[in-house]
């Protein structure tokens, strides 16, 4: 059942590496590096907004879906998610336009914060249905919407750019356009699955209760991603913004999209398992996909350190590649601890409902990414900035794992791990051995191939997650039709 959810959950994040890199190879292009600056603070502050703000919403609903539709209450669990919603938006609202009128930012940046603001809200709104999708397994549904309004998004974007001045405000356009169409075709849908429900008190307070903590631990958590992006906006101005953001866009958005892709198709299956087999078949489900999250993010981090040259020159506009290729395996490694901290290790804590052990765990890396970057910023550039996101994400991941135990002991497959790693390390030394050629297309393609091979045979010969299941599979299902032919 995990394979088929992740094969199901993969159209999704193909068009996430699609969007991702295509952005960064498009915008830092199409804008100057102070105008990808700006888009970065904006997009900055509209996800720290929106974690503030509706994140704990998304994760009461996706958290209360099995319980609420094994008690045949969906439409009262809905119901009240949509009135907690409008409630939000409003008051989301309020504060945005008071923040626009009295924050003294220039004209432009306010554009860009403006059309920010009302991409949030549609998201938003969408997003209570597509994590209804995905916590009902509701997999092609999910898929087909989320992959659609990333993807409209982004080509409308890149069109408003190209044809007006708006800048870095046309990639929100987009993105409010791309969600407005999605709402258009699921929202009518899920009104109509909370019809007959109602708004319920009781409910409210118990997904707040959840929700709040996993909201202020994904907001400090957040802080510790792109908080010294305002740090370097104050000392070094917004162009090292646009440098920066280049760079750790290339390398986290990567990252950050197979650590969801894991994480849309395990969670739903972990909290079933729970809730309706007990605390042993979740732990299963959840060593299962760790795992498979050492097979995949193992390489995925390693390859992008070593081809960081290659890749920032030909995906990164000229005036931004240079530092961009500096930090980028900086960041490599600070996302693959942030993403086996957040969909793996993160786990023990929401699974037994204990999200403010995980809230004051990412306050306190918050508070040390931020006060380290005040240190290092002036001595290092932006380099010294993504150094300490590394040490802030290794000491809060040893944290986590630590006391997450304490609540629900998860799984630590050591052997698929240590696998994992033996095996990328032959991938590194292959690729780090490779003459040096001049042409940056060929140098990644002969880095791409070679790392890929050396990588597939080392996972197949140390059988990293049982992944020679995978074959054996693959050829029962090929023999049938080879016989009928």
């Amino acid at each position: 059942m995990l394979g088929r959810h992740l094969l199901g959950y993969l159209p999704v994040q193909l068009t996430q590496v699609i969007v991702g890199f295509g952005g960064v190879a498009v915008f830092t292009r199409l804008l100057s590096a102070d105008d990808y600056g700006q888009y970065a603070l904006a997009l900055a502050a509209l996800s720290l907004f929106h974690m503030a703000s509706f994140t704990w919403l998304e994760a009461a609903i996706a958290r209360f879906h099995a319980r609420a539709e094994a008690r045949r209450r969906l439409g009262d669990h809905l119901a009240t998610a949509y009135g907690l919603f409008l409630l939000l938006a409003l008051a989301g609202a309020a504060l945005m336009v008071i923040a626009l009128l009295v924050l003294p930012f220039d004209a432009r940046l306010k554009t860009a914060l403006a059309f920010a603001a009302i991409s949030l809200l549609l998201r938003a709104l969408l997003q209570i249905g597509l994590v209804t999708h995905r916590a009902a397994g509701e997999v092609t549904r999910y898929s087909a919407l989320e992959a659609g309004s990333l993807m409209l998004g982004f080509i409308v974007g890149v069109g408003i750019i190209f044809t007006t001045d708006l800048g870095a405000a046309g990639i929100f356009m987009g993105l409010a356009i791309g969600s407005g169409v999605a709402l258009i075709v699921d929202l009518p849908v899920m009104l109509r699955r909370a019809a007959r429900g109602r708004r319920q008190m009781v409910r409210a307070r118990a997904y707040a209760k959840f929700g709040a903590p996993v909201s202020a631990s994904l907001v400090f958590e957040q802080l510790l991603s792109v908080g010294d992006r305002f740090l370097i906006a104050a000392f070094l101005g917004q162009g090292a913004v646009g440098m920066y953001a280049a760079g750790y866009g290339l390398a986290d958005r990567l990252l950050d999209i197979i650590f969801i892709w894991f994480g849309a198709a395990v969670w739903p299956l972990t909290i079933k398992a729970l809730e309706s087999q007990g605390p042993e078949a979740a732990r299963e489900v959840a060593g299962r996909a760790a795992g498979l999250m050492a097979l995949i993010a193992f390489p995925a981090a390693a390859g992008l350190a070593l081809v960081a040259v290659p890749l920032t020159t030909i995906i990164i506009g000229e005036n931004l590649r240079e530092q961009a290729a500096v930090i980028l395996p900086w960041i490599a490694l600070s996302g693959l601890m942030k993403g086996m901290m957040t969909y793996y290790f993160h786990e023990a804590f929401t699974l037994k409902r204990r999200t403010t052990s995980m809230a004051v765990i990412m306050a306190g890396a918050a508070v040390l990414n931020l006060g380290l970057n005040l240190v290092f910023i002036p001595i290092f550039g932006i380099a010294g900035a993504a150094a300490a996101t590394v040490i802030a994400y290794f000491l809060s991941l040893l944290v986590c794992a630590w006391l997450g135990r304490k609540y629900f002991p998860l799984p630590l497959p050591w052997n698929d791990w240590i696998r994992a790693a033996a095996a990328t390390g032959l991938m590194a030394v292959a690729v780090w051995t490779l003459p040096a050629i001049e042409s940056a297309w060929l140098m990644l393609a002969a880095q791409a191939m070679t790392g890929a091979l050396v990588y597939v045979a080392s996972a197949l010969a140390l059988n990293i997650a049982d992944c020679r299941s995978w074959l054996a599979d693959a050829r029962a299902l090929i023999k049938p039709a080879g016989a009928q032919s």
